[in-house]
């Protein structure tokens, strides 16, 4: 069917319950052929990222209908993969954190796959996502799924798969999945009727926070009692564990955003609630001025990123980047190892994370491993590390021990294989205590970095390009890329992510991904990527210079040359 037949199906087909058919008869009226193409000129997809998208009637968005042709489709994988009984006594956890309608879609998923003959486990409250990845393990589970988008816009919502080992699926698991989604091909196949026999509730928030609090590497008390922290979940999940773990590890001077601290959907105190926007951390700095705070700790929806304000020595609250917090992090855990044998540990990072952590890590002697965007990627990695372990298999045999990504995502330890702001928020406030307590603050102690390892100027340009069009456009801009050698003076290499890319030794090819990356004699770089889960394409910079004001004229020079070039100004 074209889009306006799909359009008609759905408006007068009474399987559609009565408020879906009132809304697109709405739409009609007012004449919006546009949002009608929009939300049916194809099916919602399901990518590397589960499925991600505006909430509302259509195929091409989030609700009761996409995430239960989706949940249908990841149910026949899992029969396909297991066994009756571990479907029945291990079977599927699933997660949900503040948004609109993700408790909703929670029942959804639990009704369809209950009626399939698949145990469910439903966290009992929103929790973050890292809490799901760790429920997995911890319940025995088959796989994971979790309801979120992130730390998008209130209009949006997600729907994110985890296999047995607590990580979310990379490309080719969901390949295997979308193959079964896409074999239903009507929407009076999906069973929503729920089998409340199978469907039950946990809460392992305890069991997390304790086995969070393992990667503490403070233990002075008074250092922590000295630290005052203001901390805003943005009104998501991240408020329960994230105060249980700093309060259980010696944190008494906590204040919360009130205005901020409770779960709304709508996030009405702010724009987007993304912790990398210095808005969205506007109320927390606010309050840390009134109280004359050291720290200021936002986590988003999900509480699987968290960004920091930090005071300078004017009194100023400055927001650091996610590549800088990943550098400090590298280097206060690896002074605290207590004399660790640290040869066969591991660092993991992305291809669009700035080199600046790597290179702090290898005076330490160790191994570097990048992967592609997406903290999928690292979660696979410590699972490869832990078989290689089970099966002797010595060149992939490493500890992980810290993983992170530019966009303000972290994790230390293996208790979960995705990102967690619950563990990165009590080391960044046990990191903040312990540099206070020598008389410095964390931008102090990051001009001390830049001195001793170059100057880095990291930044993203990101651009969304919505609709039909869009789509388009985004394609349009990388064949442009591709099809020139280079656009950058000084380019030693151009990769294309396209074609295959040989990993670290041991560790055959990456996977391919719609990326290009252009490395620069100085050790700058560039990368371009459309984004898997939004209608946006990203430029990534990170430019190396020989003090600040060299490394900003670059920054400013490389992202006029590459805006113009796209047309993107």
């Amino acid at each position: 069917m074209d889009y306006k037949q799909n359009f008609n199906f759905w408006k007068t087909d009474t399987f559609f319950d009565e408020s879906t058919r009132e809304e697109l008869i709405n739409l009609e009226k007012q004449n919006n052929e546009t949002e009608i193409k929009d939300r049916f000129y194809k099916e919602l997809e399901f990518g590397t990222g589960g499925l991600r998208g505006i909430m509302g009637a259509g195929t091409n968005r989030m609700n009761k209908y996409t995430v239960g042709k989706a949940t249908f489709g990841f149910g026949m994988y899992i029969k396909n993969k297991y066994s009756s009984d571990d479907c029945k006594t291990r079977g599927i956890v699933i997660g949900y954190d503040t948004r609109n309608n993700s408790k909703f879609f929670t029942e959804i998923a639990s009704g369809v796959l209950s009626n399939m003959g698949i145990k469910v486990t439903i966290h009992s409250a929103p929790r973050p996502t890292p809490q799901l990845s760790y429920s997995v393990k911890k319940l025995n589970a088959l796989g994971g799924i979790v309801i979120t988008a992130s730390h998008n816009p209130k209009e949006y919502n997600g729907y994110k798969i985890y296999d047995e080992y607590g990580c979310q699926l990379v490309p080719h698991q969901a390949k295997e999945v979308s193959d079964f989604i896409d074999k239903v091909t009507d929407y009076k196949q999906i069973p929503f009727e729920k089998n409340e026999e199978l469907i039950q509730e946990a809460d392992v928030t305890d069991d997390f926070v304790n086995d969070v609090l393992k990667q503490s590497r403070i233990s002075s008390k008074d250092i922590k009692e000295n630290l005052k922290i203001i901390y805003t979940p943005l009104h998501g999940s991240g408020r329960v564990p994230v105060c249980k773990a700093l309060e259980k590890d010696g944190f008494t001077d906590i204040k919360l955003v009130e205005e901020q601290a409770n779960d709304d959907g709508n996030f009405p105190t702010v724009v987007s609630p993304n912790p990398e926007d210095k808005k969205a951390l506007t109320l927390g700095i606010e309050l840390a001025k009134k109280e004359n705070a050291d720290l200021v700790l936002g986590t988003d929806p999900d509480s699987d990123r968290v960004g920091i304000a930090v005071k300078d020595k004017d009194d100023n609250y400055v927001l650091m980047t996610g590549n800088q917090v990943g550098a400090l992090l590298i280097d206060f855990i690896l002074s605290n190892m207590n004399d660790e044998d640290l040869s066969k540990k591991a660092i993991v990072k992305t291809i669009v994370t700035s080199e600046l952590g790597a290179e702090i890590a290898k005076t330490k002697g160790i191994k570097i491993f990048s992967t592609l965007t997406g903290f999928k990627f690292i979660g696979e990695k410590i699972t490869q590390f832990e078989k290689a372990k089970q099966n002797n298999v010595k060149e992939q045999d490493y500890d992980f021990l810290l993983g992170y990504e530019e966009s303000y995502g972290y994790l230390v330890g293996t208790h979960a294989r995705d990102k967690d702001a619950v563990v990165s928020s009590l080391l960044i406030c046990e990191m903040t205590a312990f540099y206070k307590s020598q008389g410095m603050t964390l931008l102090d102690k990051m001009e001390e970095i830049y001195n001793k390892y170059g100057y880095y100027r990291d930044n993203l340009d990101s651009f969304t390009l919505m609709g039909y069009d869009g789509v388009n456009k985004i394609k349009e801009m990388m064949d442009k890329l591709r099809n020139n050698e280079s656009i950058f003076e000084n380019t030693i290499e151009k990769i294309d992510y396209n074609n295959p890319v040989k990993a670290e030794e041991g560790f055959g090819y990456l996977p391919t991904s719609n990326v290009l990356k252009y490395i620069l004699e100085d050790g700058s770089w560039i990368a371009v990527r459309p984004s898997g889960t939004e209608p946006k394409i990203k430029i990534y910079y990170s430019i190396k210079g020989t003090d600040k004001k060299n490394a900003e004229n670059k920054l400013s020079n490389i992202q006029n040359k590459i805006k113009t070039y796209l047309g993107l100004e």
